[in-house]
């Protein structure tokens, strides 16, 4: 956010790191100000139930009259598709994750190349999905720089390096050959589109310069963080990014200041493979599961029977008072 709002260059990413970890420890930031990494968090932890037990067994009750709320449909039965989304930033898995959500679609931040085992594990839905004759889809949002763009072209490669993995309960891996993968954002059209911020600088992640601004509007190679000069510099896909783009970037966490905008382009995005009553469907798959419960507490006594016993719960909490 703050290289965004040009306030520091990649580079100095390590300087304001210690800078706010500083601040967490002398207490000007609260020290949840960042996410603990789920390896290190403890488990095994309990916590007191804050109801007494009659209370607590009132809401399993309530529960079993609602049970339909509780229970996932097969949400891609009968569908032509099973999507899935990599997004290259944390802000923009918050800011796509309630149309994800809309639409089923599991979502998660990439971070660069991907770890084998997150590409293994989403591979694993997608094979368990193509089993079942679905058309698999990668939905993926980067950064636009030269890098980010060269991800995206990856992909593809990052999955078919994990075909011939074998899970410990002996899945084998999935051969992406007919994987669709769509790069939906960022784009150039949507970075002029929207006036999102172009940073005047190719530096990366590690502190790198992939190219810098000369005199004249000349484009010279980079450095790395050692002196010397950026080997990347010549290749071609970095030779055409500047010919095109010049010597600048667009972070993808830029959409973040047009979140409306933002949303409706990943909406659209969806929209082009399920159709636009996909929301329809699954609400009929909900409702389907609401008549089969409905039915079957009828039928059994269950509503009436779990209806008089909270009704008895409520008048022993009355009593209590």
């Amino acid at each position: 956010m703050m290289e965004n709002l040009r306030l520091i260059n990649k580079n100095q990413f390590d300087k304001v790191e210690s800078w706010i970890n500083r601040c967490r420890k002398e207490g000007y930031l609260p020290i949840d100000f960042v996410a603990e990494e789920q390896g290190r968090q403890f488990s095994g932890v309990e916590e007191p139930t804050q109801y007494d037990p009659v209370k607590f067994m009132s809401i399993y009750v309530n529960a079993a009259l609602h049970a339909e709320d509780h229970y996932t449909p097969d949400w891609w039965d009968g569908e032509e598709y099973y999507i899935q989304m990599i997004v290259e930033k944390i802000d923009l898995k918050n800011l796509f994750e309630p149309v994800c959500q809309k639409y089923h679609i599991p979502i998660a931040t990439g971070s660069g190349w991907q770890s084998m085992l997150q590409r293994a594990i989403y591979s694993r839905r997608f094979k368990e999905a193509q089993d079942r004759g679905l058309q698999c889809v990668l939905l993926y949002a980067g950064d636009f720089d030269p890098d980010g763009l060269r991800i995206s072209e990856f992909l593809r490669k990052n999955l078919e390096d994990l075909k011939s993995i074998r899970w410990e309960d002996g899945v084998e891996g999935y051969d992406p050959t007919d994987l669709l993968i769509r790069r939906f954002g960022l784009s150039y059209e949507f970075i002029t589109q929207h006036k999102l911020t172009w940073i005047d600088n190719l530096y990366t992640g590690a502190g790198h310069q992939l190219a810098i601004n000369g005199p004249n509007g000349t484009i010279l190679p980079g450095k790395t963080k050692d002196g010397k000069p950026h080997k990347n510099f010549k290749m071609q896909y970095m030779q055409d990014y500047l010919r095109k783009y010049g010597c600048r970037k667009c972070e993808a966490n830029a959409l973040v200041i047009r979140p409306d905008a933002a949303r409706q382009l990943v909406e659209s995005q969806i929209k082009i493979l399920v159709g636009d009553d996909a929301v329809k469907r699954f609400d009929k798959k909900s409702a389907e599961v609401k008549r089969i419960l409905d039915d079957f507490r009828e039928k059994t006594g269950m509503t009436k029977s779990l209806k008089k016993a909270l009704e008895q719960i409520r008048k022993n909490e009355k009593d209590d008072e």
